[in-house]
């Protein structure tokens, strides 16, 4: 495991981080006990870096990783949660107010049994009002980190842009880390244009989901994914590739998401340990350079086609 410094901060995190959303259910039902000896089964394979959300199962993940860090030392892990979008009996809800922000930190706190937040992240913002994201949700977050509530205060969201607007219109600094996805994987590399922006602002960078959010697995993708079938379908040739060549393309993909030495932490999900182990097993091998090449090129021009976050 690589340990790498986010940002300006001095948090040194593990180059894989852990998303705890599947521990919400948020995409396929798992038995909770063996969510939890995931959890474990990261710390003891030297992840320190562990992020999550209210939103994520309508806090179902929160409470379950709660019951995980019950057990682990606090100076075994770093967390990140995040504010301003949330779920209620199935139905999505987003509140970005400085009031509603507070509250919901306090709360993350109680569920996730912990008595301070590493990094606490503004959650996709896009669904926000960027100027009230601005104005008000980022200074409550720096208000809750001069009280000692939180450490280090970020942003996420699939929209580079809103991510590059927030730290133009802020005071410098006052976005110290951003989150994006599905924007640094096999089918999808734009992060990359961005890098020199986000680190002459002195802020970390994170990517999450390097599967595509399914598109790059050999299950393929559920239902719900909102990609384009073109995308879908060239996504689908490039994983027959893979298997063909008996590799993959999991195992490209963990592959391609971690060798950026930019990129401070690729955070992927899972609740089975058998299915942690194999990832990290797969990102320590050296990469098929030339497999890469050939899967690039079958994705061909549905490289860096996106979709609007749901």
């Amino acid at each position: 495991m690589e340990y790498r410094e986010l940002g300006r901060t001095g948090l040194k995190l593990s180059n894989i981080g852990l998303g705890a959303s599947s521990l919400g259910g948020v995409f396929h039902s798992f038995r909770e006990k063996e969510g939890i000896e995931a959890v474990f089964t990261a710390i003891e394979a030297g992840i320190n870096y562990i992020d999550v959300s209210p939103y994520y199962g309508y806090y179902k993940a929160e409470q379950v990783l709660g019951k995980a860090l019950k057990e682990i030392p606090r100076d075994k892990f770093f967390l990140s949660t995040k504010v301003g979008r949330y779920g209620e009996d199935g139905h999505n809800t987003w509140d970005y107010s400085a009031r509603r922000a507070k509250e919901s930190a306090y709360e993350s706190m109680e569920r996730l049994n912990i008595d301070h937040i590493d990094l606490l992240f503004v959650h996709d913002i896009e669904f926000a009002n960027l100027d009230q994201v601005i104005n008000e949700t980022l200074p409550a977050l720096h208000e809750l980190k001069r009280e000692g509530v939180v450490s280090h205060v970020g942003c996420t969201d699939l929209q580079l842009e809103n991510l590059r607007y927030v730290i133009e219109h802020s005071e410098p600094g006052t976005v110290e880390a951003v989150m994006n996805f599905c924007h640094y994987c096999l089918c999808d590399d734009k992060l990359v244009d961005f890098l020199d922006f986000f680190e002459e602002n002195g802020v970390g960078v994170l990517s999450a989901s390097p599967f595509s959010m399914g598109l790059l697995t050999q299950r393929g993708v559920p239902d719900w994914h909102p990609a384009p079938l073109p995308l879908v379908e060239a996504c689908r040739r490039a994983a027959a590739h893979c298997s063909e060549r008996n590799y993959p393309i999991e195992k490209l993909a963990m592959q391609f998401s971690t060798s950026n030495p930019r990129i401070v932490s690729t955070i992927f999900s899972t609740t089975r340990s058998e299915n942690l182990l194999t990832n990290l097993r797969y990102a320590a091998e050296p990469m098929d350079e030339k497999l890469l090449e050939e899967v690039r090129a079958i994705i061909g021009d549905q490289q860096r086609v996106s979709w609007a976050n749901s």
